[in-house]
């Protein structure tokens, strides 16, 4: 057996993959990635694919750069990990100085933990306890979220999110919660149209606020841009409306930026396009350029304060990870951030986001494209059986994961949500690179849908 075919035995024989329905994974050969270079993925054939989805999101810059590559290989000539229990390290507190210097503004304190999902538990354990510390006789022990949220996979932030597929079966192990509409404008569960709706989901979530704030520690957001929903992007003015609304009703707004985080939507921070203050903000993914895992939240002095006390009044925050602040982690986050400033990456991207704006158009005259949800560097293509009707393609046929299996084979990888295509390259994307990504999707969908 070839070294190639043993690693591909290997696989289906030892690794359990997440979201993965292993029985089929194991009645096909695996793709296996050996190497990175720019913005290809190569497999162990040496094989390139275009890294549609930034390898789940989290490449920045491209893969290999050169300048965190340098940075990650110099921190290991002095440390590769030390604990924050009782000590610090140099990486993590320059990495916080950075954070809190383009963080939206208000938030001056750093809390790092290992991932999206944990970055969010801690966000709500910390909105919990504050209040619990705050006020006698405390009732704030809900928290308010919204219709097709993630916020991973952890108890806390899976009770948070709704999406049945990755939390029914835990559903009894869950807490309750509060929910109210995220703005789904292509299927509109108030049946109405933007903008003539004048952003009519915000009533119930006002109604909750207003009849249930005493008990309600926290409303929870992915701002702008709901992930795993779908790609579904909210209208302008929405978060602006829901910062208002939580700061009307004494109720912490925690932004989940994950995903939004680090350019994908055009700006540092998805809360910075509409100017928005979260109290509380949740990042990861792209925080390292997709080299290492590392998360943080980030909240204000007012939150950090009510944790300050003496030792016998029991009120430090209780949580943290053995790698929390890893030196190698805040050491990529560090280069990532310089990358940033010294490329102009954000000021640079605005004509890459008017070139794929235009390029998508292509899509939308397509037979089986119901919608296609753009912002930034990030597309989301929903598939449909029928287009004036808007009806889904039954589950069973698993048409989105077609179209990538095709696209695959053209060399681009993609992954599907659902019967949603999701498009998010990295940000160092070149213009015909992108041209290509968006010609494939084209014909990959031709292909499948019989148009």
């Amino acid at each position: 057996m070839t070294g190639k075919r043993r690693l591909q035995e290997l696989d289906k024989l030892r690794v359990w993959h997440p979201f993965t329905q292993m029985k089929e994974w194991n009645s096909r050969t695996p793709l296996i990635i050996e190497k990175g270079e720019g913005n290809y993925l190569i497999d162990i054939n040496g094989k390139r694919y275009l890294d549609g989805v930034s390898s789940l999101w989290v490449t920045v810059h491209g893969h290999r750069k050169k300048e965190i590559d340098r940075a990650i290989k110099n921190q290991l000539d002095k440390i590769a990990h030390s604990t924050l229990l009782g000590l610090g390290n140099v990486p993590s507190i320059l990495l916080a100085e950075k954070l809190v210097s383009i963080a939206p503004r208000g938030l001056k304190k750093v809390f790092y933990s290992d991932s999206g999902s944990t970055a969010v538990e801690i966000a709500l354990k910390i909105s919990f306890q504050y209040w619990e510390q705050t006020q006698k006789d405390n009732k704030k022990i809900k928290f308010i979220a919204f219709t097709g949220a993630y916020h991973g996979d952890t108890f806390g932030s899976m009770s948070v999110g709704e999406i049945d597929i990755f939390v029914k079966k835990y559903r009894p192990l869950l807490f309750d919660t509060y929910r109210a509409p995220y703005p789904y404008c292509y299927r509109c569960t108030l049946k109405k149209s933007y903008p003539r709706c004048k952003l009519a989901c915000l009533e119930i979530l006002e109604i909750l606020l207003r009849e249930h704030n005493r008990e309600i520690a926290a409303c929870v957001i992915e701002p702008l841009l709901q992930g795993a929903a779908g790609m579904i992007s909210s209208p302008p003015g929405f978060l602006k409306e829901v910062r208002r609304l939580t700061k009307k009703y004494n109720v912490h707004l925690i932004a989940d930026e994950v995903a939004t985080g680090f350019g994908r939507t055009g700006r540092m921070f998805a809360c910075d396009v509409e100017g928005i203050s979260p109290d509380i903000l949740c990042l990861g993914k792209g925080l390292t350029g997709g080299y290492m895992p590392l998360a943080a939240t980030l909240t204000t002095d007012k939150i950090y304060r009510a944790f300050l006390g003496d030792q016998s009044e029991l009120k430090t925050f209780f949580h943290g990870h053995t790698y929390t602040g890893n030196p190698l982690g805040c050491a990529a986050a560090l280069a990532n951030l310089d990358v940033f400033k010294k490329e102009r990456t954000i000021e640079r991207l605005n004509g890459k986001i008017k070139l794929f704006k235009r390029l998508l158009m292509d899509l939308h005259g397509l037979k089986h494209v119901g919608e296609v949800r753009h912002i930034g560097l990030v597309a989301g293509v929903e598939l449909v059986k029928d287009r004036v009707t808007k009806d889904p393609y039954p589950s069973g046929a698993r048409t989105g994961n077609a179209v990538c299996m095709d696209a695959r084979d053209r060399g681009l990888i993609i992954r599907p949500l659902g019967d949603t295509l999701v498009i998010m390259p990295p940000l160092s994307i070149k213009e015909a690179e992108l041209k290509r990504i968006v010609k494939i999707v084209r014909e990959s969908i031709i292909k499948v849908t019989g148009e």
